[in-house]
C-alpha cells in the first residue's frame, strides 16, 4: 500500500457508480480509507441512514474501508461553498479520523482550484480521479433518475424505481395487463398472491382469516423483493385494499374481518404508488374456475365498492375502460405522462 491513511469524502446524495470507481481505486492505495459522508438535516434528497446503507453494502467486501459521518449546518449547497464551511468541514473530518491523513482523494472537477490543497496540504497528498471516466453526477440523478439508471448502483435502485399499481374487480384483465406492461418496459412485475392461496384452501368458500393474512403479508414481501430486481419501473397486480374488500366479502366473523381490515389498512399506509390504474369491467368475464359468480352477476356494483375503498383512503386512480388493446395503449400514455417514462431510453 502506498498510503497508510486515506480520505475520500462527499455527500453521496445519491451514491453512483462514479463514486464506487473512486472508492475502489482509493482503497487499493491505502491501508485504511475513510469514506466521509457529509450530511445536513433537511437539505439533502436522501437521508443519511439510506446513504450509509448504500455505501455499507457497496464497500463491505473491502475491509480497509471505514465509513464515518460528518455534519454541516449550511442551509443549502451554495451556502456550503464558502471558505467557512469548507474549513470547518476539513477540521471536523480530521477530528473524526483522529490520525494523520496521508492522502486525500477527490475528483478532477476541483483540479486547479487549490481547494483541497489549501485545506489538507502539506500534511496530505492530494490525488485526483478523472470525473469524466464515469460521466454522471449526483445532481444528474436527482434531476432525472431514469435517464441515468445504468449509473445507479443496484442497492440504490429500489429508492428511485417507479411503481404502477393495477387494480379492479375479478376478470378485468389485471394479470394480463401487468405482464404485458412488464414485458413492454423490460422490467418485472408482482403477480397477485391470492390465486395460489385460494387454490391451496380448496376454493373461496373454504378460505379462513389466516389465508387473507398470508395474502397481505406475502404480497408486500414480494413487492419489496421485486423492487430490487426491476428496471426503472415495477408493475404490481392488486393491492392490500383489494384484499380488504374480499375479506369482508368472503369471511363471516366480524372479529376476523376487523383483523384483516386492520392489517390491510396498515399495509396500505406503508404503500405508495406513482400511478394507480383501475380496470373497469368492460371486457368479457372469464370463469376460470376460481372466480366468484356473485361478482360476475353484478360486476359494476363490486367495482364501485373497491373504488370506494381507494377514495376513502384518499388514493387517486385513473380508470381504464375499453378492450385489451385500448387499455394497453392508454396505460403507456399515462406512464409517460405521470412518470416521464417511455418504452425507449
Amino acid at each position: 500500500m502506498k498510503y497508510k491513511t486515506g480520505m475520500f469524502g462527499g455527500s453521496f446524495d445519491p451514491l453512483h457508480t462514479g463514486h464506487i470507481h473512486d472508492i475502489i481505486r482509493a482503497a487499493s492505495m491505502c491501508e485504511e480509507l475513510y469514506v466521509m459522508i457529509s450530511w445536513c438535516e433537511g437539505r439533502e434528497s436522501t437521508s443519511k441512514e439510506l446513504r450509509y446503507r448504500w455505501l455499507h453494502n457497496s464497500c463491505r467486501h473491502l475491509p480497509n474501508v471505514k465509513l464515518r459521518l460528518v455534519e454541516d449546518k449550511a442551509v443549502d449547497k451554495e451556502a456550503y461553498n464558502t471558505d467557512y464551511f469548507w474549513e470547518k468541514g476539513a477540521a471536523d473530518i480530521k477530528g473524526v479520523i483522529g490520525k494523520p491523513i496521508d492522502a486525500v482523494f477527490c475528483g478532477t472537477d476541483y483540479l486547479g482550484t487549490s481547494r483541497f490543497e489549501s485545506l489538507y496540504c502539506p500534511e496530505s497528498e492530494i490525488i485526483y480521479f478523472d470525473r469524466q471516466e464515469v460521466p454522471v453526477s449526483s445532481t444528474d440523478i436527482r434531476k432525472w433518475a431514469f435517464d441515468n439508471w445504468d449509473y445507479i448502483p443496484a442497492v440504490c435502485r429500489p429508492y428511485y424505481a417507479g411503481k404502477v399499481l393495477v387494480v379492479g374487480g375479478e376478470s378485468t384483465g389485471k394479470s394480463t395487463l401487468v405482464k404485458n406492461l412488464a414485458l413492454a418496459y423490460n422490467t418485472c412485475c408482482v403477480e397477485e398472491v391470492g390465486r395460489d392461496v385460494t387454490d391451496f384452501a380448496g376454493g373461496e368458500e373454504w378460505m379462513i382469516a389466516e389465508d387473507f393474512h398470508q395474502i397481505l403479508l406475502r404480497h408486500k414481501v414480494k413487492e419489496l423483493d421485486a423492487l430490487k430486481a426491476c428496471s426503472r419501473v415495477l408493475f404490481v397486480d392488486t393491492d392490500a385494499l383489494t384484499t380488504r374488500f374480499y375479506s369482508r366479502f368472503l369471511l363471516c366473523g366480524e372479529e376476523e374481518i376487523r383483523q384483516c381490515e386492520a392489517l390491510a389498512d396498515a399495509i396500505t399506509a406503508l404503500n405508495s404508488y406513482d400511478l394507480i390504474l383501475f380496470l373497469e369491467p368492460t371486457v368479457e368475464f372469464v370463469q376460470d374456475g376460481t372466480r366468484n359468480e356473485r361478482i360476475a352477476a353484478d360486476r359494476e356494483k363490486y367495482s364501485r365498492q373497491i373504488k370506494e375503498l381507494f377514495e376513502q383512503k384518499g388514493l387517486s386512480y385513473v380508470s381504464l375502460a375499453g378492450d385489451y388493446l385500448e387499455r394497453f395503449n392508454r396505460a403507456k400514455l399515462l406512464i409517460k405522462e405521470k412518470l416521464g417514462l417511455d418504452t425507449r431510453w
